[in-house]
């Protein structure tokens, strides 16, 4: 379902996707990422999804398309309002294979993943936290500064080997388009596709200190770099793991512990390596920044023209604020896709 014009669609989508959450409610415990026994989400379980008549068998995996995502304690239940958006508004929802990368593995998460979208194909793999140790520096934000922050740089090292191409999402998004039309881009030989934002002031990703620095700006020659959001990202697996860049950009990290060259997280160092040779994509697949400031009440509008996902990149997060009871106008578009139930001290086993 793309949206020409998003405003006029609104009413019928929040009417659609109210319907959808009327089955019975089914508890799920997720244990993942240091998740403390006071605070267990629940949530109910999504519908299933089924393929068109022209989708190709979802029993080959050539035929998948990949994404990979983060399960943290702070994000689960933005990571399950994601999945729902994308099978939602897939075409082909059972080609669909997601890798959710954590911290601490639980023996049950996987049936804990499984009660929520009974039909979802997945796995889920242990981020080792000690690659990044010692690499990773303080930034503005403490979110920012977690390992799993960084487990985009190692796709390549975590993924199985069979996976080629892989779409990297944040958990503050929402899908409203067929997301096979962003996976299925011609890289033209690039590593990396994501809208690119040349608009933005490009120095101000890196401290003063790396600008006068005569080595280090020198970087950037001979690329036109602009600025371009990590949290939605087509990689080429096998060009990033062929041109190494996970170390290129751990070189990087190490070059921030000791001269301080940015202050922001996981972006700058892949801004170094990437920015400016990247294959460029439609800004609709990232309408970002909508998470505002949550500390001073904040909020962002949509931008103009189409749209086919939507970032609460930022501070504020749309479950946080709904919580608080105090959301902005644009949280509305996330409730329809939010499975939350409850939380709960304990559950019976």
């Amino acid at each position: 379902m793309a949206f020409g014009s998003f405003s006029s669609h609104l009413p019928l989508l929040l009417g659609l996707l109210s319907l959808l959450f009327l089955p019975t409610a089914i508890g799920i415990r997720v244990l993942c990422s240091s998740i403390s026994d006071d605070y267990i989400p629940l949530f109910r379980q999504a519908p299933a999804f089924r393929n068109s008549d022209s989708c190709a068998s979802h029993k080959k995996p050539n035929n998948h398309v990949h994404f990979a995502m983060t399960l943290d304690e702070n994000y689960i239940r933005g990571t399950m309002a994601v999945v729902l958006s994308i099978l939602q508004h897939s075409t082909c929802p059972q080609n669909l294979f997601f890798h959710f990368l954590c911290l601490h593995i639980q023996p049950n998460i996987s049936s804990n993943i499984k009660s929520a979208f009974p039909y979802l194909n997945f796995d889920v793999y242990y981020f080792d936290s000690t690659r990044v140790q010692g690499k990773i520096s303080k930034s503005i934000r403490q979110a920012l500064d977690q390992p799993l922050n960084y487990a985009r740089i190692y796709l390549s090292e975590t993924l199985p080997q069979d996976v080629h191409r892989v779409i990297y999402l944040d958990s503050d998004i929402i899908v409203v388009d067929d997301i096979a039309k962003l996976y299925e881009v011609d890289m033209q030989d690039k590593v990396v596709a994501a809208p690119e934002y040349c608009h933005a002031n490009f120095t101000h990703y890196f401290t003063d200190d790396f600008w006068k620095d005569p080595i280090f700006s020198r970087t950037f020659q001979g690329r036109a770099p602009c600025y371009f959001n990590t949290g939605v990202v087509v990689v080429d697996v096998d060009k990033w793991r062929k041109g190494r860049y996970t170390g290129k950009v751990e070189e990087w990290m190490i070059i921030q512990k000791k001269r301080r060259i940015y202050d922001l997280g996981s972006l700058p160092p892949i801004l170094l390596v990437l920015a400016g040779d990247i294959k460029a994509v439609d800004h609709r697949w990232n309408q970002h920044g909508l998470g505002g400031d949550n500390f001073e009440g904040n909020c962002r509008a949509l931008h103009p023209g189409p749209i086919s996902l939507l970032h609460w990149s930022g501070k504020g997060k749309p479950w946080l604020r709904l919580h608080s009871r105090k959301p902005c106008n644009i949280d509305h578009l996330w409730t329809p896709y939010d499975l939350y139930r409850s939380t709960r001290v304990a559950l019976e086993e």
